[in-house]
């Protein structure tokens, strides 16, 4: 049997590996809609339909997987908050998401998702009535500075500002959908691993996304998509949906949450390079200045005082949109 070079041993062994393989499945999720979009007649909730049909049975493998690693049974109220979870994290902010894409760049969807972090901040400043530091609005300025330029950039590249603005709300509402799953996430991790959860809210997301489905359409489209829309919606359930968030639990395992979440600072940069090698969307200053201000300011956002509330999250976490 062909042994693995040293660095690549060491980086499997330490979870570094597994980090960036997370960072950079989840990165190109939005190219593979794109290429989806592209390759034939195919709307948002069909695609989505696709992707979340060819997850269901991944899904269902990390709940098996996850058993018997500990966690009290399920109660009626679990099932309905791992419902609601699902209903936020994997169907309303992918459905969103993937309606953005039909007008804005990869680059920049991914620089509005990656904002998400100050939603949970002002979420958690709401919820616990603490008033946010000056530190922390700094930071979701500096956030927001760098989204600003950026999508003044994709206005004046697209030639069509109202499009632009219409793919950038609805980007935005899958980061506020998102922020209100993550911050929904705290109780129940109490009660099983993250594996299970992701599993469990994902498998609730996917017979949703089907029911939503059935209810306006038929199977019959489905089947008449090209070939390639199929492919990309097999590797956008593959290698942008399942694996990362099994790969970001091994990275934990190893790295611990918080060197992982670094890692998955490289989220936009993969995305931007991605949408420029593949999808030939142009790189600007504009793009390059907005990614760094996003990038800085994210890094220095801090969670609420109270230790026992959850902290807010960096892009690294799992990111199944």
């Amino acid at each position: 049997m062909t042994r693995l070079p040293a660095p690549l041993q060491r980086a499997l062994a330490n979870g570094s590996l597994y980090a960036v393989l997370a960072a950079l499945g989840f990165s190109f999720k939005a190219i593979f809609v794109k290429l989806a979009y592209a390759a034939g007649p195919v709307d948002a909730i069909s695609l989505l339909a696709l992707r979340m049909a060819l997850s269901l049975p991944l899904f269902a493998w990390l709940v098996w997987a996850s058993r018997g690693q500990g966690g009290a049974p399920l109660s009626a109220g679990d099932g309905l908050r791992v419902a609601l979870l699902g209903l936020f994290g994997y169907y309303l902010a992918s459905l969103f998401d993937f309606y953005g894409l039909q007008y804005i760049s990869a680059g920049l969807e991914r620089l509005i998702l990656f904002t998400y972090p100050t939603l949970v901040l002002v979420i958690q400043a709401i919820v616990q009535r603490e008033r946010p530091t000056l530190r922390t609005l700094a930071a979701m300025g500096l956030c927001y500075l760098g989204l600003g330029i950026a999508f003044v950039h994709d206005i004046g590249a697209a030639g069509g500002g109202n499009a632009v603005l219409v793919g950038s709300l609805w980007v935005f509402a899958s980061a506020v959908t998102y922020a209100l799953y993550y911050s929904g996430t705290g109780m129940m991790l109490k009660r099983m691993n993250s594996m299970r959860l992701a599993g469990l809210c994902g498998t609730a997301s996917s017979l949703m996304v089907l029911a939503h489905y059935l209810l306006v359409a038929d199977v019959a489209p489905l089947l008449q998509l090209p070939g390639t829309v199929w492919l990309n919606a097999a590797l956008m359930a593959l290698f942008s949906t399942v694996l990362p968030i099994y790969w970001v639990a091994l990275a934990i395992q190893r790295l611990g949450p918080t060197h992982t979440a670094a890692v998955g600072n490289l989220g936009p940069v993969l995305t931007m390079l991605a949408s420029w090698l593949i999808l030939s969307e142009a790189i600007s200053v504009y793009q390059v200045a907005g990614l760094v201000l996003v990038l800085f300011g994210v890094s220095r956002l801090k969670p609420a005082k109270k230790p026992e509330a959850p902290t807010a999250p960096t892009p690294a976490s799992a990111r199944p949109l």
